[in-house]
């Protein structure tokens, strides 16, 4: 399939959606216009001065959708705020609604990124710190909002020097959960020994040899925690890489067809590949980036689907 011509001018809002609406296309999923209309317009101010990526993923609910990920709003503004404000999330008093206000009055907050499903429409907000200050778990953990999984686990964390490694925060209004990104942890963590330690203290099946071999590649981890129980819920493992066809992974046809057919933007050949150990079994995502901003190379490195 001919791809249509290289991006070279930050995307505006009609032509992002034209670019959501031929990957939509390209993995088979729908494009609700009426969902992705109102998102757009919402965030049209920083569209241009975003690094922009589409995911795709296997295996959950969220698999018959494209996310959208819009990264580097600027840290004055509050994503999940400006959400509410223009009707894109229902307003509720639980907690993961006021965690992201808690972790930026009490942490050096870089700058924000959302994320929101053709379909689904709005889904999360993450807050990134700045590489050379990465954030510690104890600290987070003692966030009033914050799931009392995160200190439940910081025995954990301690133990594969994690604890002061984190480097994103992921709200998910959708599924009321949260993630933690750590991007600096021990070496042992992405040795197979090492993977199938945490797994086992997470509660989580053994991991398979393809989660084995891909985790040797890795650059980060990251967990997902809710407020229902004290276990982490999912554990991911996540790669950077130019050609995930080349990693050690069975590629499911969705995931392909998003790698060889999406558009190509501003950003070229750049992905995150995850897979995701859950109690369900494990499954895949993959990030492809389709605007890109050279002065954040290094802080995007946290940037891990």
């Amino acid at each position: 399939m001919p791809q249509p011509a290289e991006l070279t001018e930050p995307a505006g809002s009609a032509e992002l959606y034209s670019a959501i609406e031929e990957t939509t296309r390209v993995v088979g999923a729908p494009c609700r216009r009426d969902t992705v209309g109102p998102i757009l317009t919402a965030y049209e101010d920083v569209i241009a001065q975003s690094v922009i990526s589409f995911r795709v993923q296997t295996g959950t609910s969220d698999a018959g959708d494209l996310d959208c990920r819009f990264t580097l709003l600027p840290k004055d503004i509050d994503p999940y705020a400006v959400a509410l404000s223009n009707g894109l999330t229902p307003n509720t008093d639980h907690p993961v609604c006021s965690l992201l206000e808690e972790v930026h009055r009490k942490f050096p907050v870089d700058c924000y990124g959302i994320d929101f499903g053709a379909v689904g429409g709005f889904k999360k907000a993450w807050s990134f710190f700045r590489p050379d200050s990465l954030q510690s778990a104890t600290e987070l953990a003692a966030l009033p909002s914050m799931p009392t999984g995160v200190s439940e686990n910081l025995g954990l964390f301690d133990r594969y020097g994690m604890t002061d490694t984190v480097s994103v925060v992921g709200f998910d209004y959708a599924k009321r959960s949260v993630n933690l990104y750590f991007t600096g942890a021990s070496a042992e963590s992405f040795e197979p020994r090492g993977i199938q330690a945490i797994l086992r203290e997470c509660g989580l099946p053994e991991p398979s040899e393809e989660l084995l071999r891909f985790g040797e590649q890795a650059f980060a981890i990251y967990v997902t925690l809710s407020w229902d129980s004290p276990k982490i819920e999912r554990v991911t493992y996540s790669v950077n890489t130019p050609d995930p066809m080349a990693l050690p992974v069975r590629i499911d046809p969705r995931i392909e067809q998003l790698v060889k057919d999406a558009p190509i933007g501003s950003a070229g050949h750049r992905y995150v590949y995850g897979v995701t150990a859950t109690p369900k079994g494990e499954y895949h995502k993959i990030q492809k980036y389709y605007q890109w901003q050279t002065r954040v190379e290094k802080m995007l490195a946290a940037d891990a689907g």
